[in-house]
């Protein structure tokens, strides 16, 4: 086995990270160019992700800064935190949402505000959220999954539509 094929294979791994990212994260190639103002153009990080071309570890630590996630996720053998397979489907109620004591659902407020804006959605009862923002929403917190879906339904937030929406009473606890 050669170096160069073991290099090629690890690039590959990276890229496919890489790409997993971005795209949990909703965005595209065009996107991640323009919401860094230049600073990840398109033909590079389209390299990276087929790994066709290596990234530097500081050049990966940069990105992974920019995803918001922590570098170990974009090696071979890293672990992100995976949220649990009940979270296929979130659903928050915003009128609910805006319910929430602004001092506990601030953040969120903040979050949900920006998803609008970016999906042009003002009048919209509900927000379907997608698995990589609840990974940004996890971070966002400092909680596990787990830990975030229980918040949201002890805020009662879910929206009846949220696969999740009934399945967690098992917390015991109440919130404050």
């Amino acid at each position: 086995m050669s170096t160069t094929s073991d290099n090629r294979s690890y690039a590959r791994e990276v890229g496919a990270r890489l790409r997993a990212i971005r795209t949990q994260q909703g965005h595209s190639l065009q996107q991640v160019e323009t919401s860094s103002d230049g600073e990840w153009k398109v033909a590079a990080l389209g390299s990276y992700e087929r790994g066709d071309r290596m990234i530097s570890i500081g050049r990966l630590a940069a990105l992974a800064d920019f995803y918001g996630v922590p570098v170990h996720t974009l090696l071979p053998g890293g672990q992100a935190d995976p949220l649990p397979p009940q979270a296929a489907r979130v659903v928050l109620n915003l009128a609910a949402l805006a319910r929430v004591p602004a001092a506990d659902a601030g953040p969120l407020r903040r979050w949900v505000a920006q998803i609008q804006r970016e999906r042009d959605d003002y009048a919209g009862r509900v927000l379907s959220i997608r698995e990589g923002d609840l990974r940004t929403l996890t971070t966002l917190y400092t909680l596990s999954g787990d830990q975030l879906l229980d918040m949201l339904q002890q805020w009662k937030v879910l929206d009846p539509t949220s696969t999740i929406a009934n399945t967690s009473d098992t917390a015991g606890t109440q919130g404050p």
